[in-house]
């Protein structure tokens, strides 16, 4: 990525910031969740703020390889870009803080993208886009609190429309300067912030932010004071009243698609509302969590609850109405009938009822912050001992993560079209909460994610090995044969083993014309891919899965391994199974539902 000083606002100067601000994240994210203690002290807004951005930064990069794959290989306009980096951010938007930056990122698309045509902008136009970033972040918030992140943004936005020079660099840097003042200002504006002796969690991210938005203009990072709530300020090492919350501690996900509380499959559309509420409130009384409490917490909810959700712009005033009477901490961002939103509230299923009676609510995520006692209290809790050693597997479809669950395995759900970023994989490993971690991405197209992830537990002392599975077949193969007793070495040597001796196949439909290794295939042809490459163009799906399977089968092999995707019929695993039966003696075969995985069939043979 390019990090030459850009002089004006375009698409490559947004690439960059994009790039810049995700780095400035993820080298702050430790010290952010260290002092998190508004609105709950869960010690995750530095996570949070890093996987929004992540989600941003992967979308801008999209439309750049998007352009230099097409027939005309220039690059996008400024309006593509910055209404990418919004929608990635939204789409990915993380807790509170996260929310807030999704929305201040939208607020400046808004404004850059209003001439679709514009290939740059100066300073004046970035002025004004920081303006409105601080405006509609503002107006996003049910009740606006001083002290936070949007203090910092309107501060920001103030300095910035207060600097007389035209350039960007300048802008960047008054904005900067601005938000710094009123981050340090943050502790006396807000009582928790004062007795914590921190500053604004959400406000030190956008300070991040600010600075990698200067250094994209200038090529310095930005100098000045120590910022409050850094090094030695407010951290508990230095005996402030604040407990640091341990990243191995943070709050357990109870994502409505988490294969590991199959009670809390709200992935699509709710039909009845009220089954809906009894399925997550019944499913949480009976899901092991892991709680974050903090003497300084005040009581308040005891769920965060945040969902995506697709309805009509005018419908969003009646639920941010009924979800503001459940709850605090309301948040509700986007437009153009696509929304994140999130609110802490103590009746999870009466929020998701409510996004129900509105439109389509998914990707459902629901955090615990605290049982009653330790929540209303702030009695301690013991920490968790570490385990030895932990799988985790990222798997495409329900399914699949339920039975990896059930082997002991941490899954990482990845829906079609929307793979996991490196933050979540970083996530799931801290989740894991083991000494060992085994690493299994199932997909070829993850290997770069997956090894900054393992680089990532890795420096926080957590020993990780990447077995490079290519299917998740492969890694229900590897996974037969972990034996946690065994040394660490010894078992991943085993695991790798096995996968490579596990050759994959998948059957899908094609969604469009494109070349193949085996010739032109054409929209609604099926395909099937052997070790990832269009081997077979068929018709008929049940045909082309026996080709394909009598080609795997031809160099041999012991178990079959089919797992079949929700639009797949079941009559095409028994054809299978029979076709083993009758042509291959001595072949086992074992299928599996996956659910949603996005193809209709996977095939490993060992």
């Amino acid at each position: 990525m390019a990090r030459v000083p850009q002089t004006f606002l375009d698409a490559l100067a947004v690439r960059t910031w994009c790039g810049l601000a995700l780095e400035a994240l993820g080298r702050a994210r430790e010290e952010i969740d260290a002092i998190n203690v508004y609105p709950v002290a869960d010690g995750d807004t530095g996570t949070n703020l890093y996987l929004t951005m992540e989600s941003a930064a992967a979308a801008v990069e999209a439309v750049f390889a998007g352009h230099e794959a097409g027939v005309d290989a220039g690059k996008p306009t400024l309006a593509e870009a910055v209404r990418a980096m919004a929608h990635g951010a939204l789409i990915g938007a993380r807790g509170n803080s996260g929310t807030i930056l999704a929305q201040l990122l939208r607020g400046m698309a808004q404004v850059l993208a209003e001439d679709g045509e514009t290939p740059h902008t100066d300073g004046d136009g970035l002025r004004l886009a920081l303006r409105h970033a601080a405006d509609s972040a503002r107006q996003a918030v049910a009740h606006p609190v001083e002290g936070t992140v949007l203090s910092v943004a309107s501060a920001a936005a103030d300095a910035a429309g207060d600097d007389a020079e035209d350039d960007c660099g300048s802008v960047a840097r008054a904005a900067h300067a601005g938000a710094c003042t009123a981050l340090a200002a943050t502790p006396g504006q807000l009582a928790v912030l004062g007795r914590a002796g921190v500053v604004d969690a959400g406000g030190r991210g956008l300070v991040a932010v600010l600075g990698a938005l200067v250094e994209t203009f200038t090529g310095e990072m930005p100098g000045g004071a120590p910022v409050p709530g850094g090094e030695g300020y407010g951290r508990a090492d230095a005996g402030a009243a604040h407990t640091r919350v341990d990243s191995d501690a943070m709050y357990a996900h109870v994502e409505s698609d988490a294969a590991a509380h199959p009670h809390v499959e709200l992935g699509d559309l709710v039909s009845d509302a009220l089954h809906a509420r009894a399925e997550i409130v019944s499913g949480l009384s009976g899901t092991a969590v892991e709680e974050c409490a903090d003497p300084v917490a005040d009581a308040g909810p005891a769920f965060e609850v945040i969902y995506l959700l697709e309805a009509e712009d005018v419908a969003v005033t009646r639920l941010r109405d009924r979800l503001d009477a459940l709850g605090d901490s309301l948040v509700v961002v986007g437009g153009d009938g696509l929304w994140n939103v999130h609110v802490h509230v103590d009746d999870a299923g009466a929020a998701v009822e409510a996004g129900v009676e509105v439109g389509r609510p998914y990707r459902i995520r629901i955090t615990h912050f605290g049982a009653g006692d330790v929540h209303t209290t702030g009695a301690e809790r013991p920490p968790r001992e570490r385990v030895q050693r932990a799988v985790v597997a990222v798997v495409p479809g329900e399914g699949l993560a339920g039975l990896y669950a059930e082997a002991g395995a941490t899954p990482v759900l990845a829906r079609p079209g929307e793979p996991p970023a490196s933050g979540e994989l970083v996530n799931a490993v801290r989740r894991a909460h083991a000494r060992e971690v085994v690493l299994l991405p199932n997909d070829a197209d993850l290997r770069h994610t997956a090894a900054a992830a393992a680089e990532q537990a890795r420096a926080e002392g957590i020993r990780v090995a990447l077995i490079p599975t290519r299917s998740a077949v492969q890694g229900i193969a590897a996974l037969a044969v972990h034996e946690p007793e065994r040394r660490f070495d010894e078992d991943v040597v085993s695991m790798t083993s096995a996968a490579g001796a596990t050759r994959y196949a998948e059957v899908a439909v094609a969604e469009r014309q494109s070349w193949t290794m085996a010739g032109i295939c054409q929209a609604g042809d099926v395909l099937g891919l052997i070790d990832g490459d269009v081997a077979v163009i068929g018709t008929d799906v049940t045909a082309t899965a026996e080709t394909v399977l009598d080609r795997m089968l031809q160099a041999g092999g012991e178990l079959v391994t089919l797992v079949l995707g929700d639009e797949a019929l079941e009559s095409v695993a028994a054809r299978l199974e029979a076709r083993v039966r009758e042509s291959y003696l001595a072949v086992d075969t074992v299928v599996y539902h996956g659910g949603r995985q996005g193809a209709l069939l996977l095939i490993g043979v060992e």
